[in-house]
């Protein structure tokens, strides 16, 4: 399984961006997807997930509400979009994925990862 984000970039406080990770390789109807971050000097950090069906979306308390996280599984394309970005959301995003039905918020429980896609807010 390879994942390619792109979307990330500079933008002001108050906007929003869209990521975007491409998933190819192995896929199937028990995969789960999700989205993390790290900033520099911090730890990778969960802040979105969706299961194959979209039935199930996770959100780390900060994000929620500004951030939704969707999947078109016929392009085989997973969204983060985020809206009203603040400085602190400033950090390298990463796509990651993991053969199975459970949703996790563990950065060690995911076994493919994308490259990330540099995200900065500016106040």
């Amino acid at each position: 399984v390879q994942l390619t984000e792109s979307g990330g970039g500079l933008v002001q406080a108050g906007d929003s961006l869209r990521l975007s990770c491409v998933v190819s390789g192995r896929t199937s109807s028990h995969d789960v997807s999700a989205w993390f971050r790290q900033a520099p000097g911090k730890e990778r950090e969960f802040v979105a997930g969706i299961t194959w069906s979209s039935s199930i979306t996770l959100y780390r308390g900060s994000v929620k509400g500004r951030f939704t996280i969707s999947r078109d599984n016929a392009k085989n394309v997973v969204f983060l979009q985020m809206s009203s970005l603040k400085p602190e959301d400033s950090a390298i995003y990463y796509c990651a994925a993991n053969i199975g039905s459970n949703l996790y918020d563990s950065h060690n429980l995911y076994s493919y990862w994308g490259q990330g896609t540099q995200v900065t807010v500016s106040s």
